[in-house]
């Protein structure tokens, strides 16, 4: 069956979209985003844009996806912004350890060049 087949198919597309509902929005976020840092190269600028709460990208993105009903979006959206590394750790639930091990560098990098800025 191809991937146009199982979509149109309704038994499929309501059995996904109970899975789908059956999943926190945070485990939702991670599979949406899990490739978004995991292609061998540590992408700063996100890791930088994560720590200076700039979130419209992923907020976009929860939007757009259709998953999400308004109110779920604000709520991720407070938690990041409570806690931006929920967002990074969420982005790397599903990597390898060495990408988890490269990303992890790259935000305590950032953390102490922020202490070393202010110091």
């Amino acid at each position: 069956m191809t991937t146009e087949q199982l979509v149109r198919n309704p038994m499929i597309t309501g059995r996904v979209a109970a899975d789908i509902a059956s999943q926190s929005p945070r485990d939702v976020v991670a599979a949406m985003f899990s490739f978004d840092l995991d292609d061998g190269k540590v992408d700063l600028d996100a890791v930088e844009r994560i720590r200076e709460r700039e979130f419209d990208d992923w907020i976009s993105a929860t939007a757009r996806s259709g998953l999400f009903t308004p109110r779920e979006i604000e709520a991720l959206a407070r938690s990041w912004h409570a806690d931006p590394r929920s967002l990074f750790e969420a982005l790397l639930t599903d990597a390898d350890d060495m990408t988890r091990k490269r990303y992890e560098i790259a935000w305590d990098s950032l953390d102490e060049a922020d202490s070393l800025e202010y110091a």
